[in-house]
């Protein structure tokens, strides 16, 4: 009489085990990696990471970073996130590529980064790399627009908005394809540095939201 009852349970416990095993092994192998570029403190980098961070499927992979001392790199380690310091030969030479395709990027996230990348890159993950801008594209992009040169410029041609631009890259500034925009009223900004809090606040709420709506 015990052994009819002991055997089902074990056999129960034992399917019990691997069902849960497999699980696990599921959900792992659908986990979607999101990689970082970034240049400097990294405020919205950290604000991705942690708004992925218990995501049961989509996780902030690694951070690279073209400055070994840029804030960005250890903010990313203090949240338990690889890190990898390039230089722009490493950037143009195939290093950098070579190290990304390890990570097997879903979406590589340029947040913060100053450089031109390269079309090597972009061609091997074509709509798969996407860039914040801190203006409302046409309107302040190109070279050298980018920060406080970008609200200065907002500030001295008196615009009444500005905003953020989220967009696909491509092997031109801020030219690649619209994916979202979001408009903030400036006329009551009297500085470049109340500009840049308003369009920090948005970047903060949006994008982290974008990026979940791509994957």
């Amino acid at each position: 009489m015990y052994n009819f009852f002991f055997i089902p349970v074990k056999k129960c416990l034992y399917i019990l085990v691997f069902y849960s095993f497999f699980c696990v092994i599921n959900t792992t192998g659908n986990m979607q990696h999101i990689v970082i570029f970034a240049s400097g403190t990294g405020s919205n980098a950290e604000n991705i990471i942690r708004y992925f961070k218990n995501n049961a499927t989509k996780s902030v992979v690694a951070v690279f970073s073209n400055h070994s001392d840029a804030k960005v790199v250890e903010k990313a380690k203090n949240l338990s996130v690889e890190t990898v310091v390039f230089s722009k030969e490493e950037l143009s030479n195939g290093v950098v590529l070579s190290k990304l395709q390890a990570f097997q990027p879903d979406l590589i996230v340029l947040a913060g980064f100053l450089w031109m990348f390269p079309t090597s890159i972009i061609h091997h993950f074509p709509n798969k790399i996407i860039n914040i801008h801190p203006a409302l594209l046409p309107k302040y992009g190109g070279k050298g627009m980018y920060g406080n040169h970008v609200h200065q410029a907002v500030l001295k041609n008196q615009e009444t908005e500005t905003g953020i631009t989220i967009h696909f890259v491509n092997e031109q500034y801020d030219e690649g394809k619209i994916i979202f925009q979001k408009a903030v009223s400036v006329t009551d900004c009297i500085t470049f540095e109340d500009i840049a809090q308003k369009v920090h606040q948005l970047e903060q709420e949006y994008f982290p939201k974008v990026i979940e709506q791509l994957l």
